[in-house]
């Protein structure tokens, strides 16, 4: 299974992203899925998840700024990130699970697979 991140970049606050994972080899239509971002010295922190069935999650920080969505015939996973703040600036992952639906979505242990992350400085 391969995770690739894309998309990342430096832009100006208040500016907008859209990252994009492309997958091999995962059952990608059977599988929860994530974004997750990590600022240096911070620890890795959930974002943004969405299910098998579409239904969506993101946390406080980042609602009605940051849409998570899937295109289940490109087996792609995109994080189109609108209204960006310094604070936003960390590196970002994408992440899937093996399984459908995950209690804890925002919890970075209950993901199996991880891509190796895309950078996103907002300044």
């Amino acid at each position: 299974v391969q995770l690739v991140e894309s998309g990342g970049g430096t832009v100006q606050a208040r500016g907008s992203l859209r990252l994009v994972c492309r997958t091999s080899g995962y059952s990608y239509r059977s599988g929860c899925m994530g974004w997750f971002r990590q600022a240096p010295g911070e620890e890795r922190e959930g974002i943004a998840a969405i299910d098998s069935t579409g239904y969506t999650q993101c946390v406080d920080s980042v609602k009605d700024r940051f849409t998570i969505s899937r295109d289940n015939a490109k087996k792609t996973l995109y994080l189109k990130m609108t209204s960006l703040k310094p604070e936003d600036t960390a590196k970002y992952y994408c992440a899937a699970a093996n399984h459908p639906y995950i209690l804890t979505p925002m919890d970075p242990s209950a993901y199996y697979y991880w891509g190796q992350g895309t950078q996103v400085t907002v300044s």
